[in-house]
């Protein structure tokens, strides 16, 4: 096993600027915006800012508004955070002691004297923060590039595929998948990669009539460009794109933004289904990755160049937003859930029951990030 993970460093190691650098232009950009959500509510709702940092440990550099906020770069950039007047550390987490101590002034001032709404929405503007940052980098690219489209048309049936069990023949057109209209046999195969094992219906145009048919992807694993394995739903048909198959549609910015929320809702459906998926055993968790597969993959995908690089930071943008909001203490899902409690209480959780919540948070994000890394390691070493 030791030299697995010595191979995976090695590999990694090979390609540290390539790697590194695509790797943090996304991540900082992502936890800029994250960050940038709880400060501006946060500063709305009059609450004092004493740090706004991207990364942690010791600061690289930094300067002082006019409002006495430190901006900083840290040294370690896997992540950031804001720290209001009020908080005993950087997870927001409060000291009674601390708190109680306040005069009337400085509580106007404090993040955990604000009442439970304001709290929560500070808290909440972070991953909404991440959803909108998504939104907005799918609606320019596809304003500056268009919405590329493909005819959905089958073109091949493997011999043994579902989809040769569930009846599709050459020269088939696929209007829809479960009432669900299809534009672009690229529409198509994401619908279908992300629904192994589930039976669609699909609307087929066959000559001068429309069909429905009932498939179920087959699970398998494929490679892409770079050699990355993944498992996908796969039917078994192909597309041979022909002259006049392909158009690019230049949409307007209220078009755009409408196709940028749209493709947010599908990265967030299917990283839901995925991780409904490995608790009902259709999923394996070894997909999971952290920082190191990030890197790996933002220095694959920076060779196709920066439009690519900039959709990958949309996509991971989502994700940060998404595991943000897991009701877990540390997290600002854990957060929201204290609140939550506070207000159906009537008062706060007491400093015992929040702190070990705390501890409980912190134990389930290290074993998370443990997992994570031991996946990306064998990922690495095998690839």
């Amino acid at each position: 096993m030791a030299e697995f993970f010595l191979h995976g460093f090695n590999t990694l190691s090979h390609g540290l600027i390539g790697y590194i650098v695509p790797f943090l232009f996304v991540l900082t950009i992502v936890v800029f915006f994250h960050e940038l959500g709880h400060f501006l509510v946060g500063r709305w709702a009059g609450v004092k800012i004493l740090t706004f940092s991207v990364g942690f440990g010791p600061e690289l550099a930094g300067f002082n508004d006019r409002h006495g906020t430190r901006w900083k770069l840290s040294a370690i950039p896997l992540g950031g955070y804001v720290k209001f007047f009020g908080d005993d550390s950087e997870a927001s987490t409060p000291s009674n002691a601390i708190l109680a101590s306040m005069t009337a002034e400085e509580r106007a001032g404090s993040f955990h004297h604000k009442k439970v709404l304001p709290r929560a929405a500070i808290v909440a503007a972070g991953p909404i923060a991440n959803f909108i940052l998504a939104i907005f980098i799918f609606a320019g690219l596809f304003m500056i590039f268009g919405k590329p489209s493909t005819t959905p048309r089958v073109d091949t049936v493997q011999a043994g595929s579902a989809a040769e069990a569930a009846g599709f023949k050459a020269g088939d057109i696929v209007t829809a998948i479960n009432g669900s209209g299809i534009d672009s046999f690229s529409d198509m195969q994401r619908i279908v990669g992300t629904s192994a094992g589930e039976t669609l219906t699909f609307a087929v145009k066959r000559g001068d009539s429309v069909i429905d048919l009932r498939g179920t992807p087959q699970l398998k694993e494929i490679k892409d460009r770079f050699g990355n394995e993944h498992r996908i739903g796969v039917l078994g048909i192909a597309h041979a794109t022909s002259p006049g198959d392909v158009t690019t549609e230049r949409v307007n910015p209220a078009t755009a933004v409408w196709l940028g929320v749209k493709e947010t809702w599908f990265v967030v459906d299917s990283t839901m289904a995925y991780i409904g998926g490995i608790f009902t055993g259709r999923e394996d968790a070894d997909q999971i990755g952290g920082p190191l597969r990030i890197a790996q993959i933002s220095g694959q995908v920076a060779t196709i160049g920066p439009a690519a690089l900039i959709h990958l930071a949309a996509v991971l943008s989502i994700s940060i937003g998404l595991l943000n909001l897991f009701p877990v203490p540390l997290l600002d899902g854990g957060h929201l859930l204290f609140y939550a409690v506070e207000a159906v209480r009537g008062r706060p959780m007491s400093e015992r029951a929040q702190e070990m919540g705390f501890r409980i948070g912190l134990g389930l994000v290290l074993m998370l990030m443990v997992f994570a890394t031991y996946n990306d390691i064998l990922h690495l070493a095998g690839s």
